[in-house]
């Protein structure tokens, strides 16, 4: 079944932020838009040039009202420690989640059960705390920033634009579609 418009599951997690332990619970995504950026594990290689790609592209992400959430199944304590030693992940403002439950990769079905790792899965969250944009990669392809960027731009665009599709290769500003009889066989 795929999780395209369902609403995240429950859960409860720690997170290292900003020099700080926090909790992050399902009712913190209502009213924004969230991803939830899972890698299979810290202190490791791809992992963080995709942290840092996004840690890179972080003010471009808060412009469009949203909010980034790094999950990994291992621990905040984890998360505190490969932060305060990569120069790569130091440059993270976003929370890092831990999930060593594995409750949360178990609800956005990316868990690697034989491992207790996550795979590498990308999920786009609407303010009702729906999903909208699932991407998942092979644990040896590393994820684009700009392109989830512009996936996240589509999505907004079609949630405040209700009667309106955003075609292949669509950015920010170029023209969109309007389904209708008279489009049938003419794209």
């Amino acid at each position: 079944m795929s999780l395209i418009n369902t609403e995240v599951k429950p859960f409860k997690a720690t997170a290292y932020h900003n020099g700080k332990f926090i909790d992050v619970t399902e009712a913190d995504l209502q009213g924004k838009w969230s991803v939830f950026f899972f890698y299979p594990a810290d202190f490791t290689f791809i992992c963080p040039t995709e942290l840092g790609d996004l840690a890179d592209n972080y003010a471009e992400f808060q412009k469009l009202g949203v909010e980034i959430y790094a999950v990994s199944t291992d621990t905040h304590f984890t998360h505190k420690a490969w932060h305060d030693s990569s120069e790569t992940v130091k440059k993270l403002q976003f929370p890092m989640v831990g999930d060593p439950t594995l409750t949360i990769s178990r609800n956005f079905e990316v868990l690697i059960e034989e491992a207790g790792l996550a795979e590498r899965g990308t999920f786009v969250l609407d303010p009702q705390g729906k999903i909208q944009i699932i991407e998942l990669n092979a644990g040896n392809v590393g994820r684009d920033a700009n392109e989830l960027l512009r996936k996240i731009k589509a999505a907004q665009y079609v949630a405040a634009h209700p009667g309106e599709v955003c075609p292949a290769k669509w950015k920010e500003g170029e023209g969109t579609l309007k389904p209708s009889l008279d489009l049938v066989g003419k794209i």
